[in-house]
């Protein structure tokens, strides 16, 4: 479905979904083939995802694909500051729903250390994300507030997170709410994806979108950073 078909204007390439459950099977063939692609042409892949309990379906879904999964990274576009155990950690979402069977093969790249204090913490995840390779697939998701990975709204760091020419990959952010202290790429990293997508769904969801796409400000709205020709948006209500 054309992207003016949703209510947003054209120059965006857009698909509707009856269901999540149908998203999240499409949404996963379109990144197991450009997986496979990624492997052909360069001999690895890499996959940069978001957490939340939306992408579970997607992660089950994908996990069961036939691929070389030992030829596969993935990596996380955001994180809590929490150790893998915690109930709230991407990283165990991931451990859980999509590294598992075959896919459990893929080199995972986790942005969580236990370091003295945040700032550390990305730093040493910084320096990690200086050895993935290039990133083939980066599947974002949205909040209701324009947030995207953990790039919060008027969030401390946030001006350094959205500049491009920034050299930093990974820097601390604080959420809104509960839990405060998050990691999150920076859009330096995030925008060199070759095939980003945005999956979201509801009919808030879209109505965010349809604001942020009529607005400008990126400090009020930070997935506008994102929200450009080579962005395939994913949606169901």
């Amino acid at each position: 479905m054309a992207i003016y078909e949703l209510g947003l204007p054209a120059g965006l390439v857009a698909r509707e979904f009856d269901n999540p459950t149908q998203l999240a099977n499409e949404l996963a063939s379109a990144v197991a083939e450009q997986l496979v692609n990624g492997i052909a042409a360069n001999g690895v892949a890499t996959l940069v995802v978001s957490g939340g309990k939306s992408p579970v379906a997607f992660f089950q879904n994908l996990a069961a694909r036939t691929l070389d999964w030992s030829k596969v990274v993935i990596s996380l576009a955001d994180e809590r500051w929490v150790p893998v155990e915690h109930p709230d950690s991407n990283a165990g979402l991931l451990k859980r729903y999509l590294l598992q069977g075959p896919a459990a093969k893929a080199r995972f790249v986790g942005l969580y250390s236990a370091a003295a204090n945040l700032e550390e913490a990305a730093k040493v995840a910084d320096q990690a994300l200086a050895e993935l390779p290039a990133i083939d697939v980066l599947v974002l998701g949205m909040g209701d507030d324009g947030h995207t990975a953990s790039l919060f709204p008027d969030s401390p760091n946030l001006s350094e997170a959205l500049n491009l020419d920034s050299q930093r990959r990974c820097l601390p952010m604080m959420a809104p709410t509960v839990p405060h202290q998050r990691l999150t790429l920076t859009r330096q990293l995030l925008a060199s994806a070759r095939l980003p997508i945005l999956s979201i769904s509801g009919q808030a969801k879209l109505d965010t979108l349809r604001a942020a796409v009529a607005g400008d400000e990126l400090a009020k709205m930070p997935i506008r950073a994102f929200l450009n020709s080579s962005l395939e948006i994913y949606w169901c209500p």
